[in-house]
């Protein structure tokens, strides 16, 4: 006998929870390409996905994922043989390291490993012995969704200011944006990476590259015609936004999405993932109290907002993945980038997420950690509804 029949959960870090507003908005016949509302209405997510960025900047859309703008944002403003800094904590900041090289870029990787966030300390000496100004760009990942770490975007603009550097600030924010606070102009990031799936709650298919003015005048003669941003965010015709047939059904799907963070509020959403994951954390604390369970950053200024990443040790947190899925249909993480990837699990609390569906989630690990006989702490539930309480 099962309990997993009725709604499935994906509590992934991504792809996050669908709304239902946004599946209905894609469920329509194809609309016309060249004139009339899907025109109106992609000039209407422009302003949107910058208020959500928090920057007066320019954003380019493109069709493809999180990797695509990766490349995307590269393409643009590095030649071969530049020289970039990357920041890594987690598998995606040395993914992103890869695709610079891919593009023939020498990437030179501080790796903070997978538990803490970024080392000030340490970029500033990277810089401050770069005196030829080698260093094209510096590149982090604010949220890496792999150790749910929380990188200091503020902190790092200021270092490189006090060194006086004159890099490009490069963040990825495929995990944090629209969950953990971001503000591009006001934190001097020059360009910024982001996903729809996650935060902006569409379904996977396109990805932004938002770019400042110092990014654009740092463009490289070789771009090629698809990555180039400038037709994007300046189109002569409409369809230079996409440099060709532009992804319908998902800009259908964004402007649904967009709608709900307007009508909520972008503080209002910031405080809602806060408030959620405190409840996450208050109750694997308690789990952890008596048992092997145990989060992966200690600092709660390092955690992210979007996605716990959760240690357990063995295998028990596959045989508890499997328990939550199968008998519960509740879907979560794997232990990506981590060694061994059995020793982990991830929670994905990022988008349409209310209290009753975390509590949910919560209860259910709580059934699994009992189902499967692991030593844990008792009360993880109340310490979560504690938390929800205060909301």
């Amino acid at each position: 006998m099962s309990l997993s029949y009725g709604r499935q959960y994906l509590a992934i870090p991504g792809p996050s929870v669908i709304p239902d507003s946004v599946l209905q908005a894609m469920h329509r016949a194809s609309p016309n390409i060249y004139e009339g509302e899907l025109h109106d209405l992609t000039h209407s997510v422009i302003p949107d996905l910058k208020s959500v960025a928090m920057t007066d900047q320019n954003v380019a859309i493109y069709i493809g994922n999180g990797h695509a703008a990766w490349e995307a944002a590269l393409a643009n403003v590095l030649a071969p043989g530049d020289t970039v800094l990357v920041l890594a904590t987690g598998l995606f900041g040395l993914g992103w390291a890869d695709i610079a090289q891919g593009l023939g870029a020498r990437a030179e990787i501080i790796n903070f490993g997978a538990q803490a966030a970024i080392d000030l300390s340490q970029v500033e000496a990277a810089l401050a012995a770069d005196t030829e100004g080698r260093i094209k760009a510096v590149m982090a990942v604010h949220v890496d969704t792999s150790t749910s770490i929380k990188n200091d975007i503020t902190g790092l603009r200021a270092t490189m200011n006090r060194t006086g550097h004159q890099a490009l600030l490069m963040a990825d924010c495929i995990a944090s944006l629209g969950c953990d606070r971001f503000e591009m102009d006001a934190w001097g990031v020059d360009v910024m990476v982001a996903g729809c799936q996650k935060g902006l709650m569409t379904p996977t298919g396109l990805s932004f590259v938002f770019f400042n003015e110092k990014a654009d005048a740092a463009q490289t003669d070789n771009v090629s015609r698809y990555w180039n941003w400038r037709p994007r965010v300046k189109p002569e015709v409409f369809y230079q936004h996409f440099a060709g047939t532009p992804p319908t059904h998902h800009l259908y799907g964004l402007r649904a999405a967009l709608d709900l963070i307007k009508a909520e509020g972008i503080d209002a959403v910031f405080a809602r993932h806060a408030k959620i994951a405190q409840a996450v954390w208050a109750a694997i604390d308690v789990w952890g109290s008596a048992g092997p369970m145990a989060l992966n950053v200690a600092d709660p200024a390092q955690r992210s907002h979007a996605v716990t990443s959760v240690a357990m040790g063995s295998s028990i947190a596959t045989d508890l993945r499997e328990w939550t899925e199968s008998k519960c249909g509740l879907t979560l993480g794997i232990g990506l980038g981590r060694d061994p990837a059995e020793d982990y699990f991830r929670i994905g609390h990022m988008g349409h997420l209310s209290g009753h569906m975390i509590m949910g989630a919560l209860g259910t690990i709580d059934a699994g950690l009992k189902a499967l006989n692991i030593p844990h702490g008792r009360g993880a539930l109340d310490a979560a509804s504690e938390v929800i309480a205060t909301a």
